[in-house]
C-alpha cells in the first residue's frame, strides 16, 4: 500500500512501541491521529517530538474504553482529515504479578476489569467505529498488537510478568483478528503482531523487569532462542511491513518473540538408534 498522504490512528504513542510505530509512519508521509489518556509526562514528550513535522498530527485526549468518546474521536477525524486508512490497535493494560501480586489484594480491586476493558473492549470499540470510515477511504490496513501471554498464560519463566486477565484477553485478540479480517475484506486487511518480551514492554525499562532477580531475568533470556529481548524499533519495522508491504496477508498472526514460545522445548542430539547399534 502506498503510504504517502494516508492517515493513521495510533493509540499508545506516548509510550515506546506506539511512539516508534508513529515515528516510522510519519517518515513515510503518513498523517497521524494520536489519542492520549494517561502518562502526562510521556504525552508532553510525545507532543514535543511530533511538533513541526511535515505531516499533520492530531493529538486528542480520549478514554478508548468509552464508546461515546470513541465515536466523538471518529467524528473529529472525519472533519479534520476526511479519511482514515490505517489503525494500529495498540492499546492494552496488563498488571504484572511481580508488581501487583494477587487479584485478592485490595489495591487490585479493579485490576481484572482494567486488563479486560483496555486490552479487549477498547480494541473492539476502535475497530467497530473505525471500519466504516476506513471502508469509505479506500484500501487500508489494521494491525492488532497482542502478546504471547495469550499462548503461554501465567506459566513458566514469564509467570512473573503475564497476569491471568491480561493473558486471557490476549488469547481472545486472535479471535478478533480472524473475525475482523472477514468483516473488513476486501478493502481492509487485518493482521496481528504478537509480541514477546520487548524493552519498555515486559522487558528492560519496566518496573516488573527491574523487580526480577538476576536469576529470573536470565531464565527469561535462556527461554528465548535469540537470548535477548526485542526493541520498539524492531516492532515498528514489523508493523510497517504488515501495513505497507503485506498486501496479500489478512487474518494472519505474525509472532515476534525472539523464539520465546519455542524456547521451552529444545532439540536434543539425534540418538544413534537401535538399528544402528544392531548393524555395528
Amino acid at each position: 500500500m502506498q503510504l504517502q498522504g494516508k492517515t493513521a490512528l495510533i493509540p499508545g504513542a506516548s509510550r515506546a512501541i506506539g511512539r516508534a510505530i508513529a515515528r516510522k509512519l510519519a517518515r513515510e508521509g503518513v498523517n497521524l491521529i494520536l489519542p492520549t489518556f494517561d502518562w502526562p509526562d510521556s504525552i508532553q514528550e510525545m507532543k514535543e517530538e511530533f511538533k513541526g513535522l511535515d505531516v499533520d498530527v492530531l493529538i486528542l485526549p480520549v478514554d478508548l474504553r468509552e464508546q461515546k468518546q470513541v465515536q466523538e474521536m471518529l467524528a473529529t477525524i472525519q472533519r479534520h482529515f476526511g479519511a482514515l486508512h490505517i489503525l494500529v490497535n495498540n492499546i492494552e493494560r496488563g498488571g504484572m504479578p511481580i508488581v501487583h501480586g494477587s487479584y485478592d489484594h485490595a489495591h487490585n480491586h479493579d485490576q481484572w476489569d482494567l486488563e479486560i476493558s483496555t486490552t479487549l473492549k477498547a480494541k473492539l470499540l476502535l475497530f467497530h467505529h473505525c471500519l466504516p470510515l476506513m471502508k469509505q477511504s479506500g484500501t487500508g490496513a489494521i494491525v492488532n498488537i497482542s502478546s504471547i501471554s495469550g499462548l503461554t498464560g501465567r506459566s513458566g519463566p514469564a509467570a512473573h510478568l503475564f497476569n491471568d486477565g491480561y493473558s486471557a484477553a490476549n488469547r481472545a485478540i486472535s479471535s478478533f483478528t480472524e473475525t475482523w479480517s472477514r468483516e473488513a475484506a476486501p478493502q481492509i486487511r487485518v493482521n496481528e503482531l504478537m509480541l514477546g518480551l520487548i524493552q519498555h514492554r515486559h522487558g528492560e525499562a519496566t518496573k516488573g523487569w527491574s523487580a526480577l532477580s538476576n536469576e529470573e531475568k536470565q531464565s527469561l533470556l535462556n527461554h528465548t532462542l535469540l537470548q535477548r529481548t526485542g526493541t520498539a524499533e524492531e516492532v515498528a519495522t514489523a508493523a510497517l511491513f504488515l501495513i505497507r508491504d503485506a498486501d496479500f496477508m489478512t487474518g494472519s498472526v505474525l509472532r515476534m518473540d525472539g523464539g520465546f514460545y519455542l524456547g521451552g522445548e529444545l532439540v536434543p542430539k539425534m540418538p544413534e538408534g537401535i538399528l544402528t547399534q544392531e548393524m555395528s
